[in-house]
């Protein structure tokens, strides 16, 4: 009889052994498969201090959702695109240019702005003060330097406004602060980059003295886009908590969680007005009229929200 306990207990303990060996083992597989989000944002070149903004944001989505949650900068408009077109990044802070080809032709769904409508962006034309340009017509023949594609202020929206011309040439600045390097050594005629930037980085050359050529209509604010790959209760998870995210957190990740989505629509169309153009930019010379366009009339210019 004593026998008979003693192996009952042994088999108690042992199935109790296995049952608290069987939890541990699910508890480590499912943060072995927990859900990996990636968020990407544009930084040029200053990553350490652009990543820093999203830390505190990458830990609060990765608690409030579960999951595993990665920041991926990408150094310009390019490698974002890249990563957009291969839905690599589930979450992105979106500049304009972006946010228009990611949400009509890669699908992305808009869930927050990043600015208030008072501080829409605006591409400027900037040239030297010692140079006789006085219009964009001046520009004609002349040299000038552009964003990286998907840019909306240094590529999409210069190539807008100086549709019709004939440029000698289209150089290619890696970031905006080149753009001005480039007009300060005057190895380009004009440049073209946002306001906040140009602001921001005329400084640096205190000796040369820039002048606004041109100022374009006001471009949507970056909107933070959710990848169409993000099933649909996750969405609703990341959401949410961005919604009731605490307020620094908010405002180190640069969005708005009261302020209503932006409407792209005008703005794409001018984007898809311009994409043409593209086959030109990097000829020399380079003219600034769609081929493929049997009247050759200048874009028309829709109103840009």
């Amino acid at each position: 009889m004593k026998i008979i306990i003693l192996r009952c207990f042994w088999v108690i303990h042992f199935l109790v052994l296995m049952g608290l060996l069987g939890t541990g083992c699910s508890s480590k597989q499912e943060d072995i498969n927990s859900e990996k989000l990636t968020v990407g944002v544009v930084s040029y070149g200053e990553g350490a201090v652009s990543i820093d903004k999203y830390e505190r944001f990458k830990d609060y989505i990765a608690k409030q959702t579960h999951s595993i949650v990665e920041l991926e900068p990408a150094y310009n408009e390019l490698q974002a695109l890249e990563q957009i077109q291969r839905k690599n990044w589930e979450i992105v802070f979106a500049p304009p240019g972006l946010a228009a080809i990611a949400i009509s032709k890669e699908l992305y769904t808009p869930l927050f702005s990043m600015e208030g409508t008072s501080r829409r962006q605006r591409s400027l034309l900037i040239v030297r003060d010692d140079k006789p340009i006085k219009k964009i017509a001046d520009l004609a023949n002349k040299t000038v330097a552009l964003g990286i594609v998907g840019s909306a202020t240094g590529y999409y929206v210069p190539l807008y406004d100086l549709y019709g011309l004939t440029l000698a040439q289209i150089r290619f600045a890696p970031t905006p602060k080149t753009v001005l390097q480039w007009l300060s050594e005057d190895s380009v005629d004009a440049g073209a980059l946002s306001q906040t930037d140009f602001e921001l980085y005329q400084r640096e050359f205190s000796t040369t003295k820039f002048r606004i050529l041109h100022t374009s209509r006001s471009i949507p604010p970056a909107v933070v886009l959710l990848a169409p790959t993000v099933e649909r209760n996750q969405q609703q998870q990341i959401q949410k908590a961005m919604n009731q995210a605490p307020g620094d957190i908010v405002a180190d990740a640069g969005y708005i969680p009261a302020a209503g989505v932006p409407n792209y629509e005008q703005f794409i169309k001018l984007i898809d007005k311009v994409r043409p153009l593209e086959a030109q930019v990097k000829k020399t010379p380079a003219v600034l009229l769609n081929q493929k366009s049997t009247s050759q009339q200048k874009v028309g210019r829709p109103v840009v929200n």
